[in-house]
């Protein structure tokens, strides 16, 4: 019997959560036009046109008794957090179910130079943090995550669940889950639910004192002002920034499997897969049973640890599927949102450009991530988004893509990916997965860089990637490059973006940190 020590909560319980830790549409912001998705940086920069920012994903883990990737790659990022204007992440931001417990060692303490009092960084609370330069994060899979009772894992210890047990817990698991995201939300969310009813309106009126002009919003925003009061005004939002719409999306809550009527022979092969991944589990977990760790805090299981997340993620995906025939909410609200927002700011001639960054990955290379049901909904639904799009400012694009850039996490990879002709409006774009800022690395997949989709019985290249950091090599020559990202943006329209990826590669128990050439996409 397969043991699963997380749960995820459903997309319904996902969406219903966080409007209420937002107090979203409260009478007392809809009086004050206030825009719950529009978010506003008070710095002195905003409307440079040249500008530079940072991204990571997937970093948060805390289980490297040494040498911890995070830490490493944090090093690399911090040669340039004088010159880059904000830092994006991509999502999972502490691993593994998101516990408010783990911030501490999972977040803050690898990045307490963002933090004001980071020099004092263990005396800091996780829903306290002010940054003194912008951290604008989407939540992952993994900030999401829950643990079941304790009762149940207690009752349910055996031998082999022991080795089970210790082996996700060098995978980071709290003894606490991550309260359906309610963690993540009071480390970066303006919590407004533990605002007192009566002292509502003195908050809104101090910290939502930004104008706007947007004919799908309302004419007031959240004011971000580092170092003194870093909120953001929900899981999904969008900023401006030298003329350039960011647009942050939540794709947990549109990541469920599509609908399918799986005939006999479809379930049997899925459940023929998932006995495949269950059977490796089980001889990962009796190797890992007879492991130990090193006395120099070197873990001899992070070979076996990272194989086992990675099949969890694969199990998880195929009961998404086999469960995809039940009837599912997918966000309509918030791609609604996206859509229309993408739509005025094409419309808007102050507007240079545009990036997307959310976690769930629509196009990727890393060995198991492309042929999961989870990335062909977020793809599908995207496209959907993009095509409406594209059928309202296709004059105004004037063949440009439709965006600029999307940032992705998820894979535990850098890759640099373009889209060609798809037939849809996700065509000719760039598309970046930032991914291996300090958890698991993965490889890439065998088939290769070209990724091909069957149209009308055919199949169909639709995405190359250009450039993968993961996993690679055996035994002595295994090389993990962990990895953020510099991008450099341009003044002008449409404006160029030069990427730099940022590299802590460990080979041979010795740590390399250094720049990748730089690149235009």
């Amino acid at each position: 019997m397969s043991f699963k020590l997380i749960t995820e909560p459903s997309i319904e319980t996902k969406i219903r959560c966080m409007r209420q830790r937002v107090r979203w549409q409260h009478p007392q912001l809809v009086e004050r036009d206030i825009d719950q998705t529009r978010l506003v940086i008070d710095d002195r920069g905003a409307d440079d046109e040249a500008f530079s920012f940072l991204v990571v994903g997937d970093s948060g883990t805390g289980r490297h008794r040494r040498s911890s990737p995070q830490r490493q790659v944090a090093k690399q990022l911090l040669a340039h957090a004088d010159s880059a204007r904000f830092m994006l992440h991509t999502g999972d931001v502490v691993y593994l179910v998101g516990s408010r417990d783990q911030y501490q060692s999972n977040f803050i303490k690898p990045y307490r130079e963002w933090l004001v009092g980071g020099d004092d960084y263990r005396h800091l609370a996780y829903d306290r943090m002010v940054f003194k330069r912008p951290v604008l994060p989407v939540p992952g899979n993994h900030d999401y995550y829950d643990l079941p009772t304790l009762i149940g894992l207690v009752s349910g210890i055996t031998g082999p669940l022991r080795y089970a047990l210790r082996s996700y817990l060098d995978l980071d698991v709290s003894w606490r889950g991550s309260h359906r995201g309610d963690a993540y939300a009071r480390a970066f969310l303006d919590y407004l639910k533990a605002v007192p009813q009566n002292g509502l309106g003195q908050h809104l009126d101090t910290h939502y004192t930004s104008s706007v002009d947007d004919p799908v919003g309302g004419s007031r925003a959240l004011t971000y002002r580092p170092g003194e009061f870093t909120r953001l005004p929900n899981r999904y939002y969008t900023f401006r920034y030298g003329g350039i719409d960011f647009f942050a999306l939540d794709s947990n809550t549109f990541n469920q499997p599509l609908p399918v009527v799986h005939d006999r022979a479809s379930r049997q092969e899925l459940q023929q897969q998932c006995q495949q991944l269950e059977a490796k589990k089980a001889d990962l977990l009796r190797q890992a049973g007879a492991e130990v760790l090193s006395l120099d805090g070197e873990d001899p299981q992070e070979d076996i640890t990272e194989k086992i997340e990675s099949i969890d993620e694969q199990l998880n995906d195929i009961a998404k599927q086999l469960d995809s025939a039940r009837i599912s909410t997918v966000d309509a609200e918030q791609l609604d949102w996206v859509r229309d927002r993408l739509i005025a700011s094409w419309q808007n001639p102050a507007v240079r450009g545009r990036i997307l960054f959310f976690h769930h990955p629509p196009y990727v290379t890393e060995a198991t991530k492309w042929p999961q049901g989870q990335t062909l909904a977020v793809r599908h639904h995207l496209r959907q988004v993009l095509d409406a799009v594209a059928a309202e400012v296709g004059e105004i694009a004037q063949g440009r893509p439709l965006v600029d850039l999307v940032l992705n996490g998820h894979a535990h990879c850098f890759d640099y990916l373009r889209t060609g002709d798809t037939g849809h409006g996700d065509a000719h774009i760039p598309w970046v997965v930032c991914g291996g800022s300090g958890y698991s690395l993965r490889r890439q997949r065998e088939e290769g860089p070209e990724l091909t989709e069957t149209i009308d019985g055919t199949p169909r290249t639709v995405a190359k990637s250009h450039l993968y950091l993961g996993r690679s090599g055996k035994g002595s020559q295994l090389k993990r490059p962990y990895s953020g990202l510099r991008v450099e943006v341009s003044g002008g329209s449409p404006p160029q973006l030069i990427l730099t990826p940022l590299v802590a590669e460990k080979f041979d128990g010795h740590w390399k940190g250094f720049e990748m050439e730089s690149f235009e996409v």
